[in-house]
């Protein structure tokens, strides 16, 4: 391990954002995490995993941790499941992947998601009626402080939407270093009535799809709308999707009688946000070098140059104009530094 200063963090956020940390190192174990956060327990510290969750607005003064513990495995099974584990600095595509070609079902709706297979749980990620918890198992995780391992059980995560203990009681507390899911051998949950799934299947003329075919149709939704952080920097989507009372929602459908909606309970509504900023007027928009995605207006992209807070400038002109237009809030998504 090699302690680095003055470190550039360009390419290790998925905005492609200039910023340098004060010093840097990476790790590839437990025991190298367990030995840099007990030789460096009074500094300031910043975890970083995968990258794609974040706005750096600014320089970290911090000793920032980056955290690439590779590894994954089946770590048991039984006629009907199979109990799939991954680090935390396994990408998490490519573990999605890993466990399709296994025919292990249950996270498939979840392909191309970017980031680490560590940080999934922080955010309870999701897509195309899928999320972490509904598979999660558990995740082991290392205390800073002591450095020991404490195993989190799906109740214990207090899992909700974008939500987890990671984000409140416990933030700052702890580096997840492993995850692991309960997926199905056999008589796969298939979900393919969400989004466009079911109109890219029959685009091939699939009636009865495999999970490899609903992860292909997803790779290919996600690939038509949204840009590769590789070429063009996003964190994908920039906003939640606002659940609102039903009475904020339905003053607003009074006023605008196109605006889609996902009940959530009796007394709750979502929101697509990629609705609201595109009739908003922001899509395809560009400010300098921060710009609105020109095929999901959910992506906040960086053309080349934008700084952190310009990115963030725009986001709030975003919320702003949303909340004036539509009366209701949009949050952030991604996590600003």
């Amino acid at each position: 391990m090699q302690i680095q200063h003055n470190f550039s963090l360009k390419k290790y956020n998925t905005f492609g954002i200039e910023a340098k940390a004060k010093s840097f190192v990476e790790v590839s174990n437990t025991d190298e995490l367990a030995q840099i956060l007990k030789e460096h327990q009074n500094e300031k510290l910043f975890i970083l995993g995968g990258g794609s969750n974040m706005l750096l607005t600014q320089d970290i003064d911090a000793l920032v941790i980056y955290v690439n513990l590779k590894g994954k495995k089946i770590i048991k099974e039984d006629e009907n499941h199979a109990w799939a584990q991954g680090n935390a600095g396994e990408n998490w595509h490519e573990f999605v992947l890993w466990n399709i070609d296994q025919n292990f079902g249950g996270i498939e709706n979840m392909s191309l998601i970017p980031g680490n297979v560590g940080t999934t749980p922080i955010q309870n990620i999701g897509a195309y009626g899928a999320e972490i918890k509904d598979t999660f198992v558990s995740c082991e995780a290392m205390k800073i402080d002591t450095q020991e391992i404490v195993t989190f059980t799906n109740e214990e995560c207090k899992f909700g939407y974008r939500e987890s203990i990671f984000k409140n009681e416990a933030k700052n507390q702890y580096v997840i270093t492993s995850v692991t899911f309960k997926l199905t051998k056999k008589d796969h949950k298939i979900n393919t009535s969400y989004g466009a799934i079911d109109g890219e299947l029959a685009k091939h003329s699939i009636t009865n799809p495999t999970i490899k075919e609903v992860s292909n149709a997803v790779i290919a939704i996600r690939q038509s709308k949204l840009p590769d952080p590789k070429v063009l920097g996003n964190s994908g989507s920039f906003f939640k999707n606002p659940i609102v009372p039903k009475a904020v929602y339905e003053k607003a459908h009074a006023q605008y009688p196109e605006m889609p909606h996902y009940t959530v309970g009796e007394n709750e509504v979502k929101v697509p946000a990629g609705w609201l900023i595109e009739q908003a007027g922001f899509k395809g928009k560009r400010f300098g070098d921060a710009g609105v995605h020109t095929l999901q207006a959910l992506v906040l992209v960086n053309y080349g140059n934008a700084t952190g807070q310009e990115i963030l400038n725009l986001s709030k002109n975003i919320q702003q104009t949303v909340l004036e237009k539509f009366g209701i809030a949009i949050e952030a998504e991604v996590n600003i530094i």
